[in-house]
């Protein structure tokens, strides 16, 4: 595989910096992941002013037009870089690294991509650090399903750039997990939605969904660069974007027609796998994992509480949300035949076991609220079936618990309201009936 430099027409890249950038449609985009009590994670993209890195796209073109990639790139240059700024790297260097990675998705090279690799590498040397940390856990998951699917190994990168390794991420717009699925198109790919449980947080799962749209994305394009930039603002609007260049060329043809944020995603992408590929030969050092990397998996077949597990077998419940981010409210809906994975560090698999009459026995101390009082001497049932309550004028949560025969305590924990005196006519409420 050869890497090239793109070179893009002057008359193509001066449009592009005029151009109005569109927001993006689709399910996906970069954002600002949130980590742990409303933390945040520092995007690349907005520490990187897209229009000049345009500008700088243009005069790099202009700069190697008439250069050939032969003498512009050799591959046989070698550099300790390692005590070397990355601004100072010489471009045939990066070329030779991003040549040997091999990858079976296209990477090229130029100036915004160079802008990309600098920032993982310096600025952001921290937020890589955590990432490949991360990726010792995450990463296997994601191989794992590509290649069961037949889908090239590099798009495990893609959750880099969407979350940043971050489980319970969510945008401003609604997207979350790992890949970031917008609710409509997680439900699409038969993810499960409620208040008790979100499988766009589930590692395997959304992952297997992911895998299934990234299929779909490149059937649709036979182009991996296209399909990024699709999961990334939406099909719309890259079918848009080559309809000004007559349905021709690949990502950097249709560049300046695209979206500002999708205009760095695949920039960021190849920049990631670089960083993910090259850490050491600019200083960065993983951190140390956030969860235990030997987990196995149990099957839950009764509803359950987190503290069920936790309070029987001293598993600390962080450690039961950060492996199983997916249950909502620390609770494991399993009733009336449905069943859940949940997974456990491999260390404690044999005293769940061991122990597991016991934790289920506690389900009346740590799940009371969700069950229904007993009737006729018969064992509770559990709280299953639920219903959309649209708010009326003249109601209170008052008023709509009695009508369920619930507490105001309950809708307000169904629906994380914090303020029982704040709902607003035509308010949407999930009540869970008994």
């Amino acid at each position: 595989m050869r890497i090239k430099a793109i070179v893009l027409s002057a008359t193509l890249l001066m449009w592009g910096l005029n151009a109005h950038a569109q927001e993006p449609t689709g399910a996906d985009e970069i954002l600002t992941p949130t980590e742990n009590e409303g933390s945040q994670e520092p995007s690349i993209d907005e520490q990187l002013d897209i229009p000049a890195l345009d500008s700088m796209l243009f005069a790099w073109s202009r700069r190697h037009t008439e250069l050939t990639t032969e003498k512009l790139f050799n591959p046989l240059v070698t550099i300790d870089t390692v005590n070397l700024p990355a601004s100072e790297v010489p471009d045939s260097v990066y070329v030779a690294r991003l040549e040997a990675i091999g990858s079976a998705i296209p990477i090229s090279y130029n100036e915004v991509v160079r802008k990309y690799i600098i920032s993982y590498t310096t600025r952001n040397k921290a937020l890589m650090s955590r990432i490949l940390g991360r990726s010792s856990y995450y990463f296997p998951i994601f191989e794992a399903e590509l290649d069961a699917q037949g889908l090239p190994l590099e798009l495990r990168m893609l959750p880099v750039i969407e979350s940043s390794l971050v489980p319970t991420a969510r945008s401003p717009k609604g997207a979350s997990g790992l890949w970031q699925f917008m609710y409509g198109t997680g439900k699409g790919y038969g993810l499960e939605v409620s208040s008790f449980i979100d499988q766009r947080f589930d590692p395997v799962l959304s992952t297997k969904a992911a895998c299934r749209y990234l299929r779909h994305l490149y059937n649709m394009y036979g182009d991996w660069n296209l399909a990024l930039a699709a999961y990334n603002c939406g099909p719309g609007n890259v079918n848009k974007a080559l309809r000004k260049t007559d349905g021709k060329g690949g990502f950097w043809d249709i560049y300046p027609y695209l979206p500002k944020e999708t205009r760095g995603y695949l920039p960021a992408f190849i920049a990631a796998t670089y960083a993910y590929h090259y850490h050491n030969q600019h200083n960065i050092a993983p951190c140390e994992a956030p969860v235990p990397l030997e987990t196995d998996t149990v099957h839950i077949r009764r509803i359950m509480h987190f503290d069920q597990i936790s309070s029987t077998i001293g598993t600390p419940k962080e450690v039961l949300k950060a492996l199983n981010p997916q249950f909502k409210q620390e609770i494991v809906p399993a009733v009336r035949g449905r069943e859940y994975d949940m997974v456990l560090p491999m260390s404690e698999l044999g005293k769940f076991l061991d122990h597991e009459a016991e934790i289920m026995g506690k389900d009346t101390i740590y799940l009371a609220e969700y069950m229904s009082p007993r009737k006729n001497g018969e064992m509770p049932t559990f709280v299953i079936d639920s219903k959309i309550h649209k708010v009326k004028s003249g109601e209170n949560l008052s008023i709509i618990a009695r009508k369920y025969g619930v507490t105001v305590k309950q809708i307000c924990k169904w629906n994380n309201i914090k303020d029982a005196s704040k709902i607003r006519v035509g308010q949407k409420l999930e009540i869970f009936l008994k």
